[in-house]
């Protein structure tokens, strides 16, 4: 027979009023531990596979998209020829083994090549060829391996990023985060496992939805909480006002209770997702205003931030909110930067959108390697394809680049990763792969491999068929591997 709490002290509107909101917050599950334990704090999440495969080289991963497609010849991919063709044709021996182009392309009579928006020069003992547009990245290229040889099928945002976080163009499929959630589980109780961060710095024609970090068809408590800008980065956890901590640690325990027996009933396993998230949200009332605060960090590392630290909601502060919330157990960050789809003025647009990011993603790095924290946190920095080294339009001010998946630039440090490496040849256009083509299959499978994990049997049995989030490809790219 179920035990019920006391509830004598528990209004019905209160009790409504803290159900409501707590409901709409997704954080990490409690998967193999009792159902209706009241979680204080000592109770940690395992993973489905706790300790991964075999002896992993990455305890957590910080994945960073530029959302809306870094120019790969404008920033990491140096192409003197670019140079000196600029203004000529691209010839049609290189243009038509691209490979798809976008429907803006093929509206285009002419394809002018466009030389780097800015010169490039040569860094660290790796002597890495880095545009002057990535000051900062340049002077840490040593802790860096450049893959240049990323490749997508996809040529339309929503698909390739969607592609890129799922395995799948469409919607539905399970994110790298919550694989990684539901392998893994969280180190520690108080904060989600997998966390999400949007910024942006100028106005874009992209976006992004929650479909890039949402769970699929894995139960709902293994998708990626979003941080927002703002006092309260995750809404709704607050108790209103008048309930303190003893009271909502009451009607969670009356939650707890109407949900077991529930569950009892009907034997569905979105009833203890549901608990998990409550259970989470009033955790992470003490956690999480703590992990926003910085005002006890040093001037020194708010000065390696940069000063767009100082404002929430901007990428640099996001940068250093990964990495306190790496300190804290955080198994998977995923940090979106929206811009970037220069299809007019790149001249103009493309330089912000890189000063915006390039000096807080190398003090992440280094703030991570200071700390001893990098050398099993692999960073994963790309956009979901690049762009074209042919101007998009005629050879004028108000010309930008389309779209390109056939090659593109990623860029990936710590975790048992090989600094110092470039990996795979473009063609001297950077349109067309010469050597070593790496899909995004292959970025997840590497990914796993560094977490300890075969990607071929992490999978999930669902409708009939097991999935995995490299579906039936990927290879583990050990060329950039320690």
């Amino acid at each position: 027979m179920t035990k019920w709490p006391d509830i004598a002290a528990i209004t019905r509107r209160s009790f409504l009023q803290g159900g409501v909101g707590l409901g709409l917050v997704a954080a990490s599950g409690l998967v193999g531990s009792a159902f209706g334990k009241p979680a204080s704090g000592s109770l940690v999440p395992k993973g489905l596979l706790n300790s991964g495969h075999f002896p992993a080289r990455a305890k957590r991963v910080i994945s960073i998209q530029m959302c809306g497609a870094v120019s790969q010849v404008d920033s990491f991919d140096y192409k003197p020829t670019l140079i000196k063709m600029h203004g000529q044709e691209i010839p049609p021996s290189v243009k038509n083994k691209g490979g798809r182009i976008s429907a803006m392309s093929n509206a285009q009579s002419a394809f002018p090549l466009v030389k780097p928006l800015r010169p490039f020069r040569q860094y660290g003992e790796c002597g890495a060829w880095v545009s002057d547009l990535f000051p900062c990245v340049g002077r840490i290229v040593d802790d860096i391996a450049f893959i240049h040889t990323m490749t997508t099928e996809h040529v339309n945002h929503d698909p390739a990023s969607m592609f890129l976080h799922t395995g799948f163009q469409l919607s539905g499929r399970p994110s790298a985060g919550a694989w990684v959630n539901y392998a893994l589980g969280s180190d520690n109780a108080n904060v989600p496992s997998f966390i999400v961060m949007k910024s942006q710095h100028q106005s874009s024609g992209t976006g992004t939805n929650s479909g890039v970090w949402g769970s699929g068809f894995l139960p709902s408590h293994y998708q990626g909480v979003e941080f927002r800008a703002g006092a309260e980065p995750v809404p709704y956890i607050g108790s209103p006002d008048g309930l303190d901590r003893t009271q909502r640690r009451s009607q969670l325990d009356v939650v707890n209770a109407l949900a077991n027996v529930q569950y009892e009933i009907s034997g569905d396993p979105e009833i203890l997702s549901k608990v998990t998230q409550y259970e989470m949200a009033y955790r992470m009332q003490d956690s999480i205003p703590k992990i926003a605060d910085i005002s006890a960090e040093p001037r020194y590392i708010m000065d390696m931030y940069g000063p767009d630290v100082h404002q929430p909601g901007t990428f640099a502060r996001n940068c250093l909110l990964t990495r306190r919330l790496i300190e804290q157990g955080v198994k998977f960050v995923q940090l979106i930067q929206v811009g970037w789809d220069h299809h007019a003025r790149i001249a103009e647009r493309h330089p912000p959108d890189c000063m915006a990011v390039d000096q807080p993603t190398a003090a992440l790095i280094a703030d991570l390697k200071q700390r001893g924290l990098l050398e099993d946190t692999l960073v994963i920095w790309g956009g979901e394809f690049g762009r074209t080294s042919y101007a998009q339009g005629t050879l004028s001010e108000t010309m930008g680049r389309d779209h390109h998946g056939g090659c593109f630039t990623y860029l990936l440090a710590g975790g048992g990763v090989r600094g110092g490496t470039s990996y795979g040849e473009t063609d001297e256009f950077s349109y067309n792969i010469v050597k070593n083509p790496v899909t995004v299959h292959d970025l997840h499978a590497t990914m796993f491999y560094l977490l300890g994990i075969d990607h071929k049997q992490l999978t999930y049995h669902y409708q009939g068929r097991d999935f995995r989030l490299t579906d039936v490809s990927g290879e583990v790219v050990r060329g950039i591997l320690a």
